[in-house]
């Protein structure tokens, strides 16, 4: 199971996600550009130590990462409000990548039309989405569940 984050606005969502990546053991993928000038420092108070222990690797965009994503065998799946299936009903598969749009505007249209699937956390009526750092951890907990990959 893996972790992107789609030209991310906010470095504080950034260094979380890292944070629970190195904490759960997946990589993370950074598809820039990014909203802010990414640095360690730009990442540190979330992030804290965590983050530096993450396995992070960046792509200047996200042609790169989709092609090294589909030449490796990876399925792609989006997490979106857009999504058509909820996430309790999708099959997860060890290795997954789980991708999450950005804060201000989630992925535009050619990005929803090349994953392999679109999953959407189900919320109460009224609400329109969680915030990034917190649905990615929810999503990393059920495809971990489903594909029994907590670490021991």
């Amino acid at each position: 199971m893996e972790i992107a984050l789609f030209q991310p606005d906010i470095a504080g969502n950034v260094g979380t996600t890292l944070r629970t990546a190195a904490c759960f053991g997946v990589p993370a993928h950074i598809i820039e550009p990014c909203g802010f000038p990414f640095s360690p420092q730009a990442l540190r108070r979330a992030g804290m130590d965590y983050a530096a222990q993450a396995a992070l690797e960046r792509h200047g965009d996200w042609e790169s990462f989709a092609a090294k994503q589909a030449q490796a065998g990876k399925r792609i799946i989006l997490l979106t409000t857009a999504g058509a299936t909820p996430l309790p009903a999708f099959a997860f598969e060890t290795r997954d990548i789980l991708l999450f749009g950005s804060e201000s505007s989630g992925v535009p249209p050619h990005v929803h039309e090349a994953v392999n699937a679109r999953v959407a956390i189900p919320m109460r009526a009224g609400f329109r989405s969680l915030n990034v750092a917190v649905a990615a951890g929810i999503a990393l907990a059920e495809a971990l569940r489903q594909t029994k990959g907590f670490a021991a």
